[in-house]
């Protein structure tokens, strides 16, 4: 819901609300917030909230340590696990120099640039996530343990699905937040999980990202689990996945689908690190229908893009080797501009892969490019790309290079 500052004001006080928490992240995408009580909120508005950014992430050191939060107010959210009396909120912030200036490195900053990018092309973007996440038990002291919730498999039902209701809590609390999920079910692993979600604008879908594995991990604990969105918790099972579906829309009633993909496809190598940014993530490629080669296809879950069977304005690219490790903003900015490299070079989309790629002979992969295949190698593709450097600043490189 939209809201203006000073509907803002008005709710908090007519909703007893106590706290409000200002959101933001750092620039490896885990959330970040400081609390706020209701009579600070008029400042915040007009002055921002200082925060010591020398003790985050990629922020700075301690001779650069100011930095201020502008809360937006049209990203208000209640937080519906906490108490209901004396409430509390959520908004994302805007992160800016002492002086006003926006934060270089506030990667939420950066998705807004891609997108007025692209809405200077007269392109319009779209974006809708599937993330995969393990409910893993707690041992005697409350610390997760790697004992599955329960040994179902792919879209199982209860009793052998023991996720069922925990699932169903997540989504009624994502909507009493606003949030909509499309649908949810039992994923292929022991005690793996999937929720997705239907299209929206970029900023939304990656704030809803953001959001989605907050609650997720709150219901969890809640309910004496622990969700574990890592991209391979178990070793011989299948990883986590983050699916991005992309579509996008032409002021001029234009088709440029096959552009989008193959602008992306074109650039995946140099952009795999921000969307697979832990040595982790290299462990999924290449088995349980997570991609290693550069390829696309209608419908076949083997390969790297995939347009899944949908008419009209579901119409969509589908692109599987993202984890949820992945800063949102980041990886939905990268995603803008590959494509829209591809549609301003107008770039061929090369013939579909209409074959099972996990189970293809050597000499049939060997004329596949491939995804890097390590940590190491995505940083040399990142580090060596001038595409990348003109997207988002250098010191992200390095900073994802060498945490």
């Amino acid at each position: 819901m939209k809201y203006s500052q000073q509907e803002i004001m008005q709710y908090v006080q007519e909703e007893d609300v106590k706290f409000i928490r200002l959101a933001f992240c750092d620039v490896f995408g885990k959330q970040k917030n400081i609390s706020i009580m209701p009579d600070e909120l008029p400042r915040a508005f007009t002055y921002g909230i200082a925060i010591d950014a020398s003790a985050i992430d990629g922020f700075g050191d301690e001779t650069h340590s100011d930095l201020f939060l502008h809360p937006e107010p049209d990203t208000l959210m209640p937080l519906p696990w906490r108490p209901e009396e004396g409430s509390v909120v959520r908004m994302f912030c805007n992160i800016t120099y002492p002086d006003g200036t926006p934060f270089a490195y506030d990667t939420r900053r950066i998705l807004k640039k891609a997108i007025e990018a692209a809405s200077a092309e007269g392109l319009q973007f779209y974006f809708g996530t599937e993330q995969e996440f393990y409910l893993f038990r707690l041992d005697d002291h409350g610390e997760p343990t790697k004992i599955p919730y329960d040994h179902a498999g792919y879209m199982d039902i209860a009793p052998e699905d023991k996720g069922e209701n925990i699932r169903r809590e997540i989504c009624l609390t994502l909507e009493q937040m606003g949030i909509r999920p499309e649908s949810s079910h039992h994923e292929q692993g022991p005690g793996q999980n999937e929720i997705d979600f239907r299209y929206s604008d970029p900023l939304t879908a990656a704030d809803n990202a953001m959001t989605f594995q907050t609650v997720v991990k709150a219901v969890a604990l809640r309910n004496g689990l622990y969700a574990d969105f890592s991209p391979k918790p178990l070793c011989h099972q299948p990883g986590n996945g983050f699916h991005i579906n992309i579509s996008v829309k032409s002021a001029y009633e234009q088709d440029y689908m096959d552009n989008m993909i193959a602008g992306i496809l074109d650039k995946i190598p140099e952009i795999t690190l921000f969307l697979n940014p832990l040595e982790n993530s290299y462990e999924r490629f290449g088995q349980d229908k997570a991609p290693r080669y550069i390829s696309w296809s209608c419908q076949n879950r083997s390969q790297l893009v995939r347009v899944p069977a949908a008419l009209g304005e579901y119409r969509r690219a589908e692109l599987r080797s993202p984890d949820p490790a992945a800063n949102s903003y980041l990886a939905f900015a990268l995603l803008i501009y590959a494509s829209l490299y591809g549609i301003k070079k107008n770039l061929e989309l090369p013939d579909p892969t209409d074959l099972n790629l996990f189970k293809a002979p050597i000499e049939v992969l060997a004329k596949f490019r491939q995804l890097p295949s390590n940590l190491p190698a995505a940083c040399q593709e990142a580090k060596s790309s001038s595409f990348i450097k003109n997207c988002i600043p250098e010191a992200i490189i390095e900073l994802y290079c060498n945490r």
